[in-house]
């Protein structure tokens, strides 16, 4: 019977088309849809995963970045560094603000380094340096480009003009992007010239990052120590409460949609061999063995809609970057399990439905198209 569903699905190819390309329309769209929602959480985090650092050292209870406030004294960074375990340690100064180009307005991450910032800066420079000094700043790619800006030209950032002296990558999404700025100039805009707002924290080779972080929590005072792992997961869960269930609902309407095209989509292409089925039950064919030919043209069916939907979601994803750098999309491996198994359910599903009203009915009816 697998063998016959097989030759089944491929003797009509305008059929085949169809029903294979339907699924695998349905299946793109979930597919993407998951994808561009992945790819959003990942890049909203861009720049913690991407800093260098193994823990991330706040103001005690500061449990993440976006529009949050801590600050440090200067002196904590001795303190951190004489626990057992840091290798090195760099100072930021972060405040979430506007980046001004014209008439345009980039909401941004600014952070100001250190001269010999190890950690916190720029990870993937494409044009210019990656390391502002004072009266410079280094901006997101996809920002300047918006709006129009290269280096050489000037931005304005916390009210002062500042000269763009490199353009970074990677670090903008669809809620916000990183600008980099001196730490000399940040501690004059903001006249907090005796404290930091975070320690990025590089722990030494063989040591783990969250048992670093417990000891930095109990022998220096008034901090919160995460492993950047777990700063990011604050993050993205704040940022997700504050801007982001819109685009989940969004994703879950796609997905419930994508579902209903895909069950559609085989419940028509199955119910449409209803007078071939007649004719096996006339042959003899038990309900049994209809039932395991019809689940399996719908597996057959599913899977190949589902390769031709992921070949698909994967070209895209690697165009996308191309054409909105602040358009990420990821598949993973947890969204490709869930896809599947669920489309097959569903799939198995809508083919069982039809083939039941067939298996009760005497063959002579079926022919008859009663």
């Amino acid at each position: 019977m697998t063998l016959l569903a097989f030759r089944n699905l491929f003797q009509n190819k305008a059929r085949l088309v169809i029903s294979v390309g339907g699924v695998a329309l349905a299946l793109m769209l979930i597919l993407s849809l998951d994808a561009i929602f992945t790819g959003m959480e990942r890049r909203v985090t861009a720049y913690i995963d991407q800093s260098g650092a193994d823990i991330f050292v706040s103001q005690s209870g500061v449990r993440n970045m976006h529009m949050a406030s801590s600050w440090l004294a200067a002196s904590a960074q001795a303190d951190v560094e004489s626990v057992s375990g840091v290798e090195l340690v760099t100072p930021i100064l972060y405040i979430t603000n506007m980046i001004v180009i014209g008439d345009e307005r980039n909401l941004a991450y600014i952070i100001g380094l250190p001269e010999d910032a190890k950690a916190g800066g720029a990870w993937k420079v494409t044009a210019g340096r990656g390391q502002p000094e004072p009266g410079e700043t280094v901006i997101d790619r996809g920002v300047a480009e918006k709006s129009g800006a290269a280096p050489g030209d000037e931005v304005e950032i916390l009210g002062r003009k500042f000269e763009i002296v490199g353009l970074s990558e990677g670090t903008a999404s669809l809620v916000n992007s990183v600008a980099f700025i001196s730490m000399a100039d940040f501690a004059a805009l903001r006249g907090n010239p005796d404290s930091v707002s975070f320690l990025l924290v590089k722990v030494k080779p063989g040591d783990s990052a969250e048992s670093v972080a417990a000891q930095i929590e109990s022998k220096v005072n008034d901090v919160t120590a995460q492993s950047t792992t777990e700063f990011a997961v604050q993050e993205r869960k704040v940022i997700k409460d504050m801007s982001t269930d819109v685009i989940a609902l969004m994703n879950a309407i796609g997905f419930l949609i994508g579902l209903a095209v895909m069950a559609l989509t085989v419940y028509t292409a199955t119910f449409a061999r209803r007078a071939e089925y007649g004719v096996l039950k006339a042959l003899g064919a038990r309900n049994g063995h209809l039932y395991h030919a019809v689940l399996m043209q719908a597996f057959f069916s599913v899977a190949l809609g589902f390769a031709l939907g992921l070949i698909f979601t994967l070209a895209v994803s690697a165009v996308a970057p191309r054409l909105s750098l602040t358009l990420a999309l990821e598949v993973s491996g947890a969204s490709l399990i869930k896809v599947g198994a669920v489309s097959l359910i569903i799939g198995g599903l809508a083919a069982i439905l039809p083939i039941r009203q067939i298996a009760g009915l005497d063959p002579a009816i079926v022919f008859r198209g009663k």
